[in-house]
């Protein structure tokens, strides 16, 4: 899937996504929310590598493992930056490191993925099926 959007334009809408997720990430969240904190992780996490990967991947396997592996990376570092702003600012504006965010936004990754390859495994059946009608 190509949106067919120039290359400026989709780099301009991920820094704007993601300056705006940071920015959701560093503060606290809204007290009605914070039970749902792991689900609102791996949603986070599957849509992010939704969005990542119609913007970038073209159907190519590398591309897709590297939006993860930085996808993961990121993850990682939000949580050592909420850990460290507490310290910073010598006040609470978000919590602590918790590896359990790490993990569930593992999960969400792992879920867009099998998606991901589900999608990809059609697409190469359906253009194999494709390209043996053409030469019969």
């Amino acid at each position: 899937m190509d949106l067919n959007l120039h290359k400026t334009t989709k780099i301009i809408l991920v820094i704007f996504c993601f300056g705006i997720a940071i920015i959701g990430f560093m503060l606290k969240l809204p007290r009605v929310f914070r039970h749902y904190d792991k689900e609102l992780h791996a949603a986070f996490y599957f849509f992010a590598g939704a969005f990542l990967n119609i913007l970038f991947t073209q159907k190519k396997p590398v591309r897709h493992l590297i939006i993860f592996i930085l996808l993961f990376l990121f993850g990682a570092m939000i949580e050592y930056a909420q850990a460290y702003s507490n310290k910073f600012f010598h006040t609470r504006i978000h919590g602590r490191f918790d590896p359990e965010d790490l993990w569930f936004n593992t999960i969400g990754l792992l879920a867009f993925s099998a998606c991901w390859i589900v999608y990809y495994l059609i697409c190469l059946i359906s253009k194999s099926g494709v390209d043996k009608d053409k030469i019969h």
